[in-house]
């Protein structure tokens, strides 16, 4: 089977339960960037996974696996967010959250929205 094309064939070829979850972390996601920006994000595939542009550049891959969702890079944030975030940090720039537990939706919004107020500030 060819890779996924696009984030909606991606999220798709997902079983209908994580396709869910993905769609969501994706409308975060897409919806904090906007929302920091003003700008409608570009999506796209990369290294596999789905991405969301931020400025020419990605602002934050998320992923399907076997047991987990995985958001990539994320580096650490203020410390009012990293606070929340520490639990799920599986590797330095790498946070998960397992299918068998709740999806902290509004902990995925905090992390793109600290994301982009970090990478806009660089920018700036």
């Amino acid at each position: 089977m060819p890779a996924p094309a696009t984030v909606d064939e991606y999220i798709a070829g997902f079983p209908p339960e994580v396709a869910e979850r993905l769609q969501r972390v994706r409308e975060i996601v897409v919806d904090a960037v906007r929302s920091g920006t003003g700008r409608e994000p570009e999506e796209k595939m990369r290294y596999g996974i789905a991405a969301v542009m931020l400025g020419g550049r990605y602002a934050l891959h998320y992923a399907g696996w076997k047991k987990h969702i995985g958001l990539y890079p994320v580096p650490t944030l203020p410390d009012a967010v990293e606070a929340d975030v520490a639990p799920h940090r599986a590797e330095k720039d790498s946070v998960t959250f397992p299918h068998a537990r709740p999806l902290p939706y509004d902990l995925v919004g905090r992390i793109a929205a600290a994301i982009v107020a970090q990478r806009g500030a660089a920018e700036g």
